[in-house]
């Protein structure tokens, strides 16, 4: 979910035409606010909601301690074999063998992620009291913790946020230290278990408590109204996010250090209430409003529709949390952007083929007119011959 961190490189298509590429940007927003994010809540929710029923329904500690088995186990296989994936599956050996695979793949560490969150989630509801003090704590000390490790950005998901499922990068898990597993094999795979089990970890503190907190305070009495309340509230809070986006991002280019790191952190983590507010509402609204009498139906269905929809958009990658990224790890004011690019990737990789074309055009060209100047000079070349071979025949005549 945490997408891509880089912006469009330098030959995007927001030179061409500066209104034309405004209204890429809103399109992309829109198109991520509406139409991928409750998709990915879709499934989300009927995962969750599919474990819930199938995997210990009477005993909750037995079912959150399978969910966490899942996510962890899961999480540290694909990790580790990432590089092993990218090097024997690729469309250039075998298109249908690297389609299927991926697609797979997708499918498989969506469902690990989705119960990497869910054990602890739950773990933490069963073990923990549900106490105002309890949970402010808790969610301070994933705050805190996140932002010492300068990884607080992790916590941030779609709206924010649209993976594409490009071939690039598609089986690659970024870790916390950027260990390669060229370096050390020992130095990777510690890398890798501390990206699991403390960032990510400390990422669900602060999911569960920034979600707990709006359950407590937003029309608690009132399930239908905290619903309706929590989306309007995450939408409206995700609209200013995004219409703030270029001042910050202005601000940012004109700062440095520990002052742009706490800006962008700020920003972020308000970008964040929006995000768990958008969460919130689409989740408890598939709860109250689709199939409330048949959850099993009702999860089965969001899950192949949003699945399917996902992977036709080619947006299936956005379902999966994977990788750590670091706090304004990015140049200047790159660092308070949110990679929700889509209709604008499309754009620029059709002006890429259609440079490449011109390239390749002029470059027949080019060679077009060296052969034909080869052609006259050869013509010229033969022509003198004749013409001397002629004269040397004359020359050498009996009459003479």
């Amino acid at each position: 979910m945490r997408g891509s961190v880089a912006g469009l490189p330098d030959f995007s298509v927001k030179g061409a035409n500066p209104t034309h590429y405004a209204l890429l940007v809103v399109l992309d927003t829109l198109f991520s606010a509406i139409v991928i994010s409750p998709a990915v809540v879709g499934y989300w929710r009927s995962i969750w909601e599919l474990m819930e029923l199938y995997v210990y329904p009477q005993n909750s500690v037995i079912s959150a301690i399978i969910s966490t088995a899942i996510g962890i186990v899961g999480h540290l296989v694909l990790t580790v074999c990432q590089h092993g994936f990218s090097k024997h599956f690729h469309p250039d050996t075998s298109r249908i063998l690297y389609y299927a695979f991926s697609r797979l793949y997708t499918v498989c560490f969506a469902f690990i992620c989705v119960n990497g969150w869910r054990g602890p989630w739950l773990l933490l509801d069963l073990y923990t009291e549900m106490e105002l003090t309890t949970i402010v704590l808790t969610t301070c000390i994933g705050v805190v913790a996140l932002t010492a490790l300068r990884a607080l950005r992790n916590i941030s998901a779609t709206p924010f946020s649209i993976v594409t499922d490009q071939v690039k990068g598609y089986f690659e898990v970024v870790t916390m230290f950027r260990v390669s597993i060229e370096e050390k094999t020992t130095l990777y795979v510690l890398d890798c278990l501390f990206s699991v089990f403390i960032i990510g970890t400390l990422v669900v503190f602060v999911w569960r408590g920034a979600w707990v907190l709006v359950d407590i305070y937003l029309f608690p009495e009132n399930e239908y109204w905290s619903a309706w309340g929590s989306l309007v509230l995450g939408y409206t809070i995700v609209a200013i996010a995004f219409l703030l986006q270029p001042m910050m991002r202005w601000i940012c280019d004109r700062i440095s250090g520990l002052l742009r790191l706490l800006v962008a952190d700020v920003f972020l983590f308000f970008s964040f209430v929006g995000t768990v507010n958008v969460w919130r509402g689409i989740w408890n609204l598939l709860n109250l409003y689709f199939l409330p009498e048949n959850m099993e139906l009702s999860a089965w269905i969001t899950h192949w529709v949003c699945l399917i929809l996902l992977i036709l958009l080619k947006c299936s990658n956005t379902l999966l949390v994977r990788g750590v990224y670091i706090d304004a790890d990015e140049p200047a004011g790159k660092c308070v952007v949110f990679p929700v690019y889509y209709l604008r990737l499309i754009f620029q990789r059709e002006r890429i083929k259609k440079i490449n074309k011109k390239f390749q055009i002029e470059a027949m060209s080019r060679r077009k007119i060296e052969l034909d100047n080869i052609k006259i000079d050869c013509s010229c070349g033969t022509d003198l011959k004749n013409h001397i071979t002629k004269e040397n025949a004359q020359n050498h005549s009996p009459s003479q």
